[in-house]
């Protein structure tokens, strides 16, 4: 008699949590920060990455969901239309002492649904996400690291170099529009942080020339390479190609893609990824 296949485990539900603002600062000119909190908070916990992310929902005008909150049960009873649009946002700080996440948001006027959101947020105003996630620390075993992004990837870039031990070396480069956004983190000794600004440049161009102009320092490197997915490419090809960087030591990929709305790239973003595969790879 032919062996039956094994159950497979259902998949989880993404855990859902209802966040309260409970302060606001503009860190410069287009970068906004809400700090969020409250008793919705209380069961959220985060683990070692630096890159955790989570899953902010947005209703469409209109719509409410019934109590308590439960995104299997929307996806099931409500037609597609009206299920929470999803911004995926890189956290750029936990304090579990008081409870507190902090949330970096590139804002350009109107445009978009969580920059508007959290340039209008208000003390006391919820909003509900999913999360966390993640997958990326810097590893202290590394000879180096090589940190690259454009404002997209800043937190994640930020939180990671925090993290960083002391005598730790690395090389970050960070693009952004101009000098007035620049930021300032702690950083420690032995880390070189390039600011680049973009100016009327294409997205990552500045990024690219940086990184191919590098003299890379000897031994293994743990690179962290994420942004605008057509940079993001090319410097993956950069890496694995030319500098012989192994797959296993590279977390990269496109967080966004220049033209196209946060949906339609999540929809295409898997064959994307799987055709930068087969031409770098192959």
């Amino acid at each position: 008699m032919a062996q039956q296949p094994a159950a497979q485990p259902a998949r989880k539900a993404p855990q859902a949590h209802e966040a309260r603002v409970v302060r606001t600062e503009r860190i410069t000119p287009h970068m906004m920060r809400v700090i969020l909190g409250g008793p919705g908070l209380d069961a959220f916990t985060l683990g070692d990455f630096t890159d955790h992310y989570v899953k902010l929902l947005f209703a469409p005008e209109g719509v409410t969901y019934p109590e308590p909150f439960d995104m299997e049960r929307i996806r099931a009873e409500f037609p597609r239309a009206e299920w929470p649009a999803t911004r995926t946002y890189t956290v750029r700080a936990w304090d579990p002492v008081h409870r507190e996440l902090t949330v970096d948001f590139v804002v350009h006027g109107d445009e978009g649904l969580a920059g508007p959101w959290a340039a209008r947020a208000q003390a006391g105003d919820t909003i509900r996400f999913l999360g966390p996630g993640g997958g990326y620390a810097p590893d202290e075993a590394a000879d180096w690291h090589l940190l690259v992004g454009d404002e997209s990837a800043l937190p994640a870039i930020a939180a990671a170099l925090e993290r960083l031990p002391e005598g730790a070396v690395a090389h970050a480069f960070l693009e952004v529009a101009d000098v007035a956004e620049e930021q300032k983190f702690r950083t420690p000794a032995g880390v070189d942080v390039t600011w680049l600004h973009r100016g009327d440049r294409p997205v990552g161009e500045a990024l690219t020339e940086a990184v191919r102009a590098l003299d890379f320092p000897a031994g293994d490197v743990h690179a962290f390479v994420h942004g605008e997915a057509g940079f993001v490419k090319e410097l993956r090809r950069h890496l694995r190609l030319d500098r012989c960087v192994p797959r296993e030591r590279l977390s990269i990929s496109g967080y966004w893609r220049l033209g196209k709305t946060d949906e339609a790239w999540r929809a295409v973003k898997r064959e994307w990824n799987a055709q930068v595969e087969r031409e770098q790879e192959g």
